[in-house]
């Protein structure tokens, strides 16, 4: 039997949406970049992106476990001798929410075109607002993902 390699016009895909607030941002990730990539379906396949489109709402209300928030640093470079900037994961979260969720997600995602492509498929918006509506997006409930009291 020989094995079965999904085509680009068999793949169908779905809108979900994820409301992050209370959720852990590590635990958040590792279950959107597993959507993104399509793991989630019987047809993945590694070297196709089967996966599907992901839309988070709040992610200014994320949350990062055991005092990361200020432990853990974000580094930028300018390309220039001495150009290295670093700050706190709290001060980036504040001030551009939409990216430390992304960079997050980015990060557990393929280093090549096809992580590219699949994270084209991630929308993230800071508020509860976002322009997606009529895509009618499934509502995807992350309850493992909230922090344990």
């Amino acid at each position: 039997m020989p094995t079965y390699s999904p085509k680009a016009s068999e793949i169908t895909r779905e809108w979900m949406i994820v409301d992050a607030d209370g959720l852990v941002l590590g635990r958040l990730a590792t279950e959107v970049a597993s959507i993104l990539r399509g793991k989630h379906k019987p047809t993945y396949a590694p070297h196709i992106d089967t996966g599907d489109h992901v839309v988070i709402i709040n992610a200014e209300k994320v949350v990062l476990t055991s005092g990361k928030a200020e432990k853990k640093k974000v580094f930028r470079h300018s390309g220039f001798p001495g150009g290295l900037k670093e700050r706190t994961f709290a001060d980036f979260l504040e001030k551009r929410p939409e990216d430390a969720v992304r960079s997050s997600i980015r990060g557990m995602l393929p280093k090549n075109r096809l992580g590219r492509a699949q994270l084209k498929k991630l929308k993230v918006y800071a508020g509860p607002n976002h322009p997606h509506a009529a895509q009618k997006p499934q509502a995807l409930e992350l309850a493992h993902a909230r922090r344990s009291a």
